[in-house]
C-alpha cells in the first residue's frame, strides 16, 4: 500500500458501500473478504485517486480452534483432529480454551480481532447456550472472519453448522434398552440451557416418557451421580446418559448404592470417549462421529477462506452409532430401589 495509507477508511468504506472494517481487510490482503466485494473496494480507492500495490498470494493467517475447556474427552477429540487437519491443510492454529479459571469465550474472541485471523471453528460454544449474548461472534463474522460452528447451532450467525443428531442418539438408545425389556428408563443430562441437553430431553419425552424421567444436573461425573440418585430412587432400572462422564457418575451412584450394572441398572453413555471400552464394564455408549463432523467444518471453513465467502448455514446433522458393551443387560425382573 502506498498513497492509500492516508485515506480515511471511512470515505473508501462509503464509496465502496461496505464496512471499515471489510476496508481494512482488503487493504491489509487478509482472507475472507468475497472477491467482487475486494474489487469493490480496489475499485473505490482507484476513483478516488489511490493507488494499491500488488502483492502476491498470501499464506492464509491462523484458525482459532475455540473449546468449553479441555478437561472432557470430547472436547480434546475434537480439539485434535480439527489441528491434524487444518496443519494438512497448511494452515497454523492457536486452541482457545474457555474455562471458569482462565479467559471466556468472548475475551478471546476480542483478543484474537487484532491479528490477521483467518477463520474460526467453535466447539459446543457460546450459540449453544441459550443463556449468553451472540454479539461477540457476530462482531467478528461481521469483521469478515469466516466461522463454523460444531454442536452449536443459531439462526442469528451468518456461519456454518455441523452436529451431531442428539435425536437419533437418543432413539438408538432408547430401542436398545427396551429390547432388553425396559420400560422404566431415566434420561440423565446437562441443564436445559445447552442446545444438546434440550434436544436430547425433547427426544425422549417424544419417546412417550414423562418429566419424572428426566433428571437434568452438569455434564459432569458429579452431575451423573447426582441425577443417578434421583432416577434409582424413582424406580428406574436403565439410565440414558447426555455424556459419558455422566455416565461414569451413574455408574459410580449405583457402586455407592450396592447395585451391580448392568445386573441392576443399566447404563448408556455419549460420545465413546478414549478409554470407554476398559471401564469396568465396558460402557455401552453413543458413539459421535468426531472425524466426520470435524472434516466437513474444515472444509466449510477453508472453501469460505479461500472464496471469501460466507459458509452455508444450513446445520448438517451427523448419524451416530451405538456402541455396545457390557453396561447395559436385561431389566431386572423387580427393580431394585437403593436409597
Amino acid at each position: 500500500m502506498t498513497s492509500v495509507a492516508k485515506a480515511r477508511l471511512a470515505d473508501l468504506a462509503a464509496a465502496a458501500g461496505v464496512s471499515t472494517a471489510t476496508v481494512s481487510r482488503v487493504l491489509n490482503g487478509k482472507p475472507g473478504v468475497r472477491p467482487d466485494t475486494r474489487d469493490a473496494v480496489h475499485a473505490a480507492a482507484e476513483a478516488m485517486g489511490y493507488t494499491l500495490e500488488k502483492t502476491g498470494p498470501r499464506r492464509p493467517g491462523p484458525v482459532a480452534i475455540m473449546l468449553p475447556e479441555l478437561s472432557n474427552p470430547s472436547f480434546t477429540a475434537f480439539a485434535e483432529i480439527l489441528d491434524s487437519l487444518l496443519y494438512a491443510a497448511g494452515v497454523r492454529t492457536f486452541v482457545c480454551p474457555a474455562g471458569p479459571t482462565g479467559m471466556s469465550e468472548d475475551q478471546h474472541l476480542a483478543a484474537l480481532l487484532d491479528i490477521n485471523l483467518a477463520g474460526i471453528v467453535s466447539v459446543s460454544g457460546i450459540p449453544a447456550n441459550n443463556t449468553l449474548s451472540v454479539e461477540p461472534y457476530q462482531r467478528v463474522i461481521a469483521s469478515g472472519i469466516p466461522t463454523v460452528f460444531i454442536n452449536a447451532p443459531s439462526d442469528e450467525l451468518a456461519a456454518g453448522f455441523f452436529s451431531c443428531s442428539d435425536a437419533e442418539a437418543v432413539a438408538a438408545s432408547v430401542a436398545h434398552l427396551r429390547t432388553l425389556g425396559h420400560t422404566r428408563i431415566g434420561l440423565a443430562v446437562g441443564n436445559e440451557r445447552f442446545t444438546p441437553a434440550r434436544r436430547k430431553v425433547a427426544a425422549f419425552r417424544a419417546l412417550g416418557f414423562g418429566p419424572d424421567s428426566v433428571a437434568t444436573t452438569m455434564f459432569t461425573a458429579e452431575g451423573g451421580q447426582v441425577a443417578a440418585g434421583r432416577l434409582i430412587a424413582s424406580g428406574h432400572t436403565a439410565v440414558v446418559c447426555g455424556s459419558d462422564l455422566m455416565a461414569l457418575g451413574v455408574v459410580r451412584e449405583a457402586h455407592v448404592r450396592g447395585m451391580s450394572v448392568p445386573e441392576d441398572l443399566s447404563v448408556v453413555g455419549f460420545d465413546d470417549s478414549p478409554l470407554m471400552a476398559f471401564t469396568d464394564p465396558g460402557l455401552t455408549t453413543v458413539r459421535q462421529p468426531v472425524r466426520p463432523i470435524a472434516e466437513a467444518a474444515v472444509s466449510a471453513l477453508l472453501r469460505a477462506i479461500s472464496d471469501g465467502t460466507t459458509p452455508d448455514p444450513t446445520e448438517v446433522l451427523f448419524h451416530p452409532d451405538l456402541i455396545i458393551r457390557r453396561s447395559t443387560g436385561p431389566a431386572p425382573s423387580r427393580p431394585a430401589i437403593h436409597v
